[in-house]
Formats: C-alpha cells, structure tokens, sequence
C-alpha cells in the first residue's frame, strides 16, 4: 500500500526531494514540514469543497456556516441535502449552479452510483475518474481529496495556479508551465514517489494555499 500523510513519512519525502533536487533542498531547507492530516469524511469534503470552489478561505467559510445552519447541528446527510430546495441553498450564499452540484452529489450517494468505502483501494487515476463524474468535480478538486483529504502523497496538481506559480519562478521558467512540463520538472528532479509534498513547497514557496485555475 502506498504510504500516506504522517509526520515521519513527511521527513522521509524531504530527506528524498532535498537528496534530488537543489532548487527544492534549498525551500525545504528554510520550510517547515508539511502538516496536513488525511482524514475519512470524503462525503463531507466533497460537497464543502464544491462550495468553496472560486471563493477565498473567508467567503468559504461564512457560505459553509449559512449552508450548514439550514439542517441540523450535525453535518447534512444526502437525505437532507434532498429536503431542501435550491432557493434556500441559494439564500445561504451559494450560487444556483453550486447548490445544484450538491444536489447531484447527494442524488448520487443515495442512488450508490458513487460509493466511498472502496476509494482507499484505487489508485489515483481511478479515484479521478470516478469521482469526476459528479457535476462540479472536476480534476483540480480531486487533485485536493487526494492530497489533503486521503493523504496521497504522490499527487502533483497540474491544474494549480500556486504551484505553476511556484515552479515558473522557481526553476527561472520563461513562462507559465503546462501540465506537460510540470510533469517533466518532475521527472527530472525525481519527485515520485513524493510529488505531493513536493507540491506543498512550491506552494509553501510563494506562501500560498492552494490556487483555483479553473471550476473544479
């Protein structure tokens, strides 16, 4: 099974970047370790990340507070999601667009066209392509369940804006990089298996959380 998120393997990622990479070794060098911790709630995390998608953190988390106080104490089961219409999702913030993805979400969990009990068994491409079949997940979310939700530590975010960021400034890059060549400075500095934590510097780089490029 593929190691996860754990302040040891954590080191173990920055020992092996630092060891292959001179341009990283000298970020981690003046970085913290990186401190996420995975977690089960992948229900919870999809539908909040639905709704946090093209806000800041602030505009998130006050949308999130309004949508949970339409239901009880506890976070909203796709049952509830389903007992209340679009209107009062909208009331609480968010756009009709978002509310009807949550919708989907909830319509699909409770018809078992999307399950979670087997995710911790797919690889990554497996997990973005059943997961990308809900409306408003797109692979730049998944990329952010695998990383911060399931811990995956072998993820690079190609759809990033903070990390092509990071990599154009980084790696004296005359232009904005494209998937294909994160994916080559990745290579060429042997990120695998850690390319998660390799995107937490670049992040950690420009001081910045992860960046929304485009819708999901």
């Amino acid at each position: 099974m593929a190691e996860l998120a754990s302040p040891e393997n954590f080191q173990k990622a920055a020992d092996h970047l630092s060891a292959h990479d001179p341009i990283l070794a000298e970020v981690i060098k003046n970085a913290p370790l990186p401190a996420f911790v995975p977690h089960k709630n992948y229900y919870q995390e999809l539908v909040e990340s639905i709704i946090s998608q093209q806000l800041s953190v602030k505009a998130a988390a006050t949308i999130l507070k309004r949508f949970r106080k339409l239901f009880s104490e506890s976070f909203p089961t796709p049952e509830d999601i389903l007992s209340v219409d679009i209107e009062a999702m909208r009331g609480a913030g968010l756009s009709r667009q978002k509310a009807s993805y949550i919708q989907d979400l909830a319509t699909r969990v409770l018809e078992g066209s999307i399950q979670f009990t087997h995710l911790d068994a797919l690889s990554n491409q497996e997990i973005i392509d059943e997961l990308t079949k809900i409306k408003g997940v797109g692979v730049w979310t998944v990329h952010m369940f695998l990383l911060f939700c399931m811990g995956r530590l072998d993820v690079l975010p190609t759809g990033d804006l903070g990390i092509k960021n990071g990599m154009r400034k980084l790696y004296d890059m005359p232009e904005k990089p494209t998937p294909e060549d994160m994916e080559i400075v990745a290579s060429n500095n042997h990120w695998h298996p850690y390319e998660s934590v390799a995107s937490w510097y670049m992040w950690h780089s420009l001081d910045n959380a992860p960046v929304l490029e485009v819708i999901g």
